[in-house]
């Protein structure tokens, strides 16, 4: 039994390395390209009615092909291709999309188009940015977290001060955080809620302004800056593991040297002896007066 797995090893490393390969991944992508165009025509009744079933024929055909293209990376990695994130996630589109779309699963229709997300896991540079952004969960949790509470407090304020003349908008506390949502999207917050509070209260800047400053520009540029660094630790993590794959190995850098050479650091020393001289002949001419 462990003489046919050893002879079959070989086979399928070829089989995945073909699979993996850069000519079958650009099919694979272009076939994804087409597959979202024709869900797009699907869209419209006038392609429909004229196309309907040529495209419905190229939808089962690429089907098929990504059908055909998923089993084969079963056989290169057996069932450990589950254990890969975006095998798993491969996997569950072409499912989905096999599930008969008719009666109670008829939602599923519209999930098909979820086959075109599969360009995440094919193309490199969309896979560090989503592969980033879930390495950055756990800080954007803490910013959440921050700006959950500067919500509440704000729309607390915001009830308590605003709430009797403007009920719509600061009647009650849910209506309030709604209302700062908008105004920290900043959409409409300024002609659509901010200047008909001041006509009722015209110092309400004062609260909106400093508001606007910390929700908006500093919460949202955490988020950035914690997105930023993510997606650069995951690029520095991707060329460590490609170069440790290739058996390089990445050196240290090198300790910072003075650009000065051995004849400008004479020079300087020289100068800088001849200013403590100065200073010690200028100390003894105060001294014998």
């Amino acid at each position: 039994m462990s003489t046919t797995l050893n002879a079959t090893q070989p086979w399928r490393q070829r089989l995945a390395e073909w699979i993996e390969s850069p000519r079958s991944q650009f099919l694979i992508m272009a076939l994804i390209i087409v597959n979202a165009v024709i869900l797009g025509l699907e869209t419209a009744p006038s392609v429909m009615q004229h196309w309907g079933g040529l495209l419905s024929r190229l939808d089962q055909l690429i089907l098929g092909i990504f059908v055909i293209e998923i089993s084969l990376r079963f056989i290169a990695h057996g069932w450990r291709l589950l254990r890969d994130p975006w095998g798993l996630f491969d996997t569950l589109v072409i499912v989905i999309a096999l599930i008969p779309a008719s009666g109670p699963l008829a939602v599923l229709r519209a999930l098909r188009v979820l086959r075109v997300l599969r360009l995440i896991s094919i193309v490199p540079s969309m896979k560090i940015v989503v592969q980033s952004l879930l390495s950055a969960l756990p800080g954007m949790g803490s910013i959440m977290a921050l700006m959950g509470l500067v919500f509440y407090v704000a729309a607390v304020i915001a009830t308590q001060l605003f709430g009797e003349q403007f009920p719509d908008w600061f009647g009650t506390l849910g209506a309030s955080l709604y209302t700062l949502f908008q105004v920290m999207t900043l959409e409409s917050w300024s002609m659509g809620i901010v200047r008909p509070v001041m006509e009722a209260y015209p110092l309400a800047w004062l609260y909106f302004v400093p508001f606007i400053l910390i929700a908006t520009f500093m919460m949202l540029n955490l988020f950035i800056a914690v997105i930023v660094d993510a997606i650069q630790n995951q690029r520095e993590r991707v060329a460590a593991s490609k170069a440790a794959s290739q058996g390089k190995t990445v050196e240290p850098a090198e300790p910072h040297h003075s650009s000065l050479s051995g004849a400008n650091q004479e020079l300087l020393l020289e100068e800088v002896r001849q200013m403590r001289a100065e200073l010690r002949s200028l100390r003894d001419q105060l001294g014998e007066r």
